[in-house]
């Protein structure tokens, strides 16, 4: 029998994305799956109904979790969803499997089976797979974008009848995809860029998009291409140096995650005071606390004279590219599930098993099981 996959309408008014495109929608066909979504699930991205001829389209979300197998999702579903998803249909997403004991706790009372992308093995058979990779691109280009259209100053170096403008100084704190990918787009630009990361290994990357690495001696590499979290000391010492790039720069982008917890604090007050009055600072890491101290996400404060913006739901900004991204790293997960249609999950399948949340009325994801203390 052909599984069917769901997608409803996001309960979040500022989340523009959709889970599945047409193209996607093409290809899940292809494969023998069913797709049944709710009217309105792509309007905000936005795509037309029309454009989605292999879609069923329904009125409710109701209708959609009633006939549901897979349910594509773009952020946990709110309790009123997850209520009413049918028992044993599978739920596949950004999850935030951290955020909530509860939720975790609704997904194995339910006998859900439920991917967190967040969740999924760094290797390089699922880099084609890799959500947090496409979206933190997305945020990095979007987050060059913003600083340039704050700052005081140009970004490259213009030329006019009085003389030289000189280039603006940005620097870039986190060399992960989304740091990288702002550090390229700021060069492009005509930024000078300088890039900080406690990854030393980070430095080759940096360098090689012409951008100066910043060296504090302090290194913090971790498992899995993450850092980890800094001592007291260590943080002591990275801060002293790092101020000094901070000052120096008129504009600074962070963002620096570490999957499942707050963001770190690495941009204190007693740096941003350094700073020329009217420099720009972006906190891409203000939808989990943020980098900077004092950033507020979704607003623009003014602290000691720089403006600190911290915007969320980044990704959404451009979302027929994001929408497409997602969706694709969503089909190349579940496509060799989905063997003739009917859906067949590979439990001996490292990426399968790695990325499984819940499964069978069970928290299966050792390391969420132990943090949120779920038996």
């Amino acid at each position: 029998m052909a599984a069917v996959v769901g997608v409803v309408v996001s309960d979040d008014p500022a989340e523009r994305r959709v889970p599945v495109v047409p193209d996607v929608a093409r290809r899940l066909a292809g494969l023998g799956a069913a797709v049944v979504m709710q009217r309105g699930a792509a309007a905000r991205a936005p795509f037309a109904e029309d454009a989605y001829p292999d879609v069923t389209w329904v009125d409710s979300a109701a209708e959609v979790l009633a006939c549901a197998d897979l349910m594509w999702t773009l952020g946990p579903p709110p309790d009123e969803v997850l209520a009413r998803l049918r028992p044993g249909s599978v739920l596949l997403g950004l999850l935030q499997p951290y955020g909530s004991a509860a939720r975790v706790q609704a997904l194995t009372d339910r006998g859900i089976t439920a991917f967190a992308m967040e969740l999924l093995p760094r290797i390089s058979r699922a880099q084609a797979m890799d959500v947090l990779s496409s979206q933190g691109a997305a945020s990095g280009y979007q987050g060059a974008l913003i600083a340039a259209s704050l700052a005081p100053k140009f970004f490259p170096m213009l030329t006019y009848a009085a003389g030289t403008i000189r280039p603006a100084r940005a620097l870039v704190v986190g060399a992960g995809v989304a740091g990288l990918q702002a550090i390229a787009t700021a060069r492009r630009l005509g930024a000078v860029v300088s890039a900080y990361d406690v990854r030393p290994e980070t430095r080759e990357q940096i360098e090689s998009l012409g951008a100066r690495f910043v060296d504090t001696g302090v290194s913090a590499a971790g498992t899995g291409g993450y850092a980890r979290e800094l001592t007291e000391g260590e943080v002591a010492a990275q801060a002293q140096k790092l101020a000094r790039a901070v000052a120096d720069s008129d504009v600074v982008i962070t963002t620096a995650a570490i999957p499942g917890r707050r963001a770190p604090v690495i941009v204190t007050g007693a740096m941003l005071a350094g700073m020329a009055p009217g420099s720009v600072v972006v906190d891409l890491a203000a939808e989990t606390g943020g980098n900077v101290e004092g950033t507020v996400a979704d607003q623009e404060v003014v602290l000691g004279g720089v403006r600190v913006v911290g915007p969320t739901h980044v990704p959404s900004r451009m979302p027929v590219h994001t929408s497409e991204m997602y969706a694709k790293n969503l089909l190349n997960f579940i496509a060799p599930a989905l063997a003739g249609g009917a859906l067949n999950l590979d439990w001996n399948d490292e990426v399968i098993a790695g990325t499984a949340l819940t499964h069978a009325g069970r928290v299966v994801h050792d390391r969420v099981r132990q943090t949120l203390n779920l038996t």
